[in-house]
């Protein structure tokens, strides 16, 4: 046999490299993972979770699951009563707002709890001090404050000032901001505990709350014009400082956020700001509703091990699944508490619907 030149031996080489590479390439191609087709999802979200959508490890779990999640921001009231035109869900703070959706027409049978909040009052040390002096409020060996709320009624029923519940430099008649209780959750459920609470700290009913509402219109209208989003009024609380906004109703998931996603700007405040568990307080559940076959993939997602995770461990927002393992001292926040445990149901329906309607109509 003919010996092979050197030329033809390194031709050979070449061509098997050649062939060698394009097996592979078609075999690689045939057997890779087909790219996931995205899909665009939107919808209704309430202001205290837009720093978990924004977050760019939320929006890679969406985008590894095929979604491109966009939101408006609404009022959990506010949404069930908004044009749902092109929108694939609702993500409000309480199956309180899912129930007024219900009898407005909006379809919620596909829905799931899939984080809870305690309502919770934030307020200012020389307030907090203050309160503790006159007994509206008190602080354990451990620096938990907690605000008795039949002390706080019985000082707004009476038009207390300030002054008159401890905090002498305070102007003008003692109250909480909150949130609109008729188009924002974190206000309509603190107009729920304040119902509950004249009600003797049984659920309010239909019946107590028609003896109660002028009581209820009185305190609000305290409060002058009022935030329809959380973290609106959060953000508003903490710029505007103890002189404008002394104490205001919020999620324990705020401050959680706060000091976990933007730890310079918890520092400037943290030796101020002062987190109060009302005694009795309400779980806030934060109910996801899809309105179609796309809400339901991002709603799938919502339900996920490593969404539950990143909203308690960043954003503040208890499961199931991580709170109890993962204690609340992860974020370094003094006076917080890993079980809440002097809690009320909130009212039935019909009695959440009253309560609403009446302050509507004020």
């Amino acid at each position: 046999m003919a010996h092979l030149s050197k030329s033809r031996i390194v031709g050979l080489c070449v061509l098997l490299v050649a062939v060698i590479v394009l097996c592979g390439g078609i075999a690689w191609q045939a057997t890779r993972p087909k790219p996931v087709q995205t899909v665009t999802v939107t919808g209704y979200l309430g202001g205290e979770k837009t720093g978990l959508f924004d977050d760019p490890q939320f929006r890679t779990l969406a985008t590894d699951a095929g979604l491109d999640v966009s939101y408006r921001k609404a009022g959990s009231l506010d949404m069930m009563d908004a044009d749902r035109s092109g929108m694939d869900y609702l993500f409000p703070s309480s199956r309180a707002a899912a129930e007024y959706g219900k009898a407005k027409g909006v379809d919620v049978s596909r829905q799931d709890i899939v984080f809870n909040s305690p309502i919770v009052v934030y307020t200012y040390r020389q307030v907090a001090d203050g309160l503790c002096s006159t007994g509206l409020m008190s602080k354990d060996d451990s620096g938990v404050y907690r605000l008795d709320m039949a002390k706080v009624v019985e000082a707004m029923q009476q038009d207390r000032s300030w002054a008159d519940v401890g905090w002498a430099t305070g102007y003008g008649a003692f109250h909480i901001e909150s949130t609109d209780p008729v188009k924002s959750n974190s206000g309509n459920e603190y107009a729920a505990l304040l119902a509950t609470v004249m009600n003797g700290g049984t659920p309010a009913t239909v019946d107590s709350v028609n003896r109660d509402l002028p009581a209820l219109q009185t305190i609000f209208r305290k409060s002058g014009w009022m935030e329809t989003s959380s973290e609106d009024s959060f953000s508003q609380f903490l710029t505007l400082g103890v002189g404008s906004k002394p104490m205001m109703v919020g999620y324990e998931s705020q401050i959680l956020d706060l000091a976990a996603t933007q730890p310079d700007t918890y520092a400037q405040v943290k030796n101020d700001l002062v987190i109060a568990y009302p005694t009795p307080t309400v779980w806030s559940t934060h109910v996801f509703i899809a309105l179609d076959d796309k809400g339901g993939k991002l709603l799938d997602l919502m339900r996920s091990d490593n969404v539950r995770k990143l909203a308690w461990e960043r954003h503040g927002f208890r499961s199931a699944n991580y709170t109890g393992t993962d204690g609340i001292s992860r974020f370094h926040v003094p006076g917080t508490i890993d079980q809440v445990q002097q809690v009320v149901e909130l009212p039935p329906n019909d009695a959440m619907q009253t309560l609403i309607n009446g302050l509507k109509n004020q």
